[in-house]
């Protein structure tokens, strides 16, 4: 896995929920452009050994670091234990990590609601808050928060999805206002329908409807959402904050009537 332009040499990146599909592809994307990478996970840690591994293997630097975001403190941790590893410096976080059950609003409790709140938004307000604190001493960096096209074309049985995705955007809006002036960036990347093993069998009627729909004719890969987050936290993008880049093969751009 050698450099592909050597865009992120030098930087060191945190990606949260990395351990497969899409953070995984962020990971080694970042890894492929030249940065040493923080390869976090809450559970999946023989996955995300296996993404640092090959990582290593390729010739560059990973570490796998756990923690629970639901949990304030220790997205804090994980922050400071992501800096140590690029000795003092962290130049760039990507908020990946993130849950997405299925449940009618009817019968949606607040302790569901409040699990994919904690989980999708409220990590990324804790992430980026203790990610900012390093960066401002150190010459800034970028933030990239992994949204949805759900934040903007809400699906059934996904409202406190798209409702945290939908507040995850904003976040980053509001961010990039506050801190722009310490040098650091804060977008969002919006992916469409990601394939992923075993996608097709479980859910073959959003999968074919999803094919008919999309002017580019395919699903998304997770390396189509690396290559998006390279770019923002390369100096590519240094006029570029406050953005949310849709990442979806173009179906958002299909008349809906």
């Amino acid at each position: 896995m050698p450099a592909v332009s050597g865009l992120l040499a030098g930087q060191t990146a945190l990606v949260t929920g990395a351990g497969g599909g899409i953070g995984r592809g962020i990971a080694l994307r970042f890894a492929e452009e030249g940065a040493a990478v923080v390869v976090h996970c809450r559970t999946s840690v023989t996955a995300a050994g296996e993404v640092a591994a090959r990582i290593r293997d390729s010739g560059g630097r990973a570490v796998v670091l756990r923690a629970d975001l639901t949990d304030e403190d220790a997205c804090r941790r994980l922050v400071r234990e992501a800096a140590e590893f690029g000795a003092g410096r962290l130049t760039a976080l990507v908020n990946n990590a993130g849950v997405q059950p299925t449940r009618e609003l009817a019968g949606m409790t607040a302790a569901e609601w409040r699990d994919v709140v904690d989980t999708d938004l409220s990590s990324v307000f804790a992430c980026t808050q203790a990610a900012v604190e390093v960066m401002r001493e150190t010459g800034g960096g970028t933030v990239t928060h992994i949204a949805s096209i759900e934040a903007t074309h809400p699906a059934p049985r996904h409202a406190h999805y798209c409702a945290a995705k939908a507040a995850v955007v904003m976040h980053a809006r509001s961010a990039a206002l506050e801190y722009g002036p310490l040098g650091i960036r804060v977008n969002t990347v919006s992916p469409g329908l990601i394939d992923r093993e075993g996608l097709a069998e479980a859910l073959p009627e959003g999968v074919a409807r999803w094919q008919r729909a999309v002017p580019t004719g395919r699903l998304g890969r997770p390396e189509d959402i690396g290559d998006a987050c390279v770019f923002l936290a390369s100096p590519l993008a240094s006029w570029i904050t406050g953005h949310d880049l849709v990442v979806d093969g173009g179906v958002s751009a299909r008349p809906t009537w």
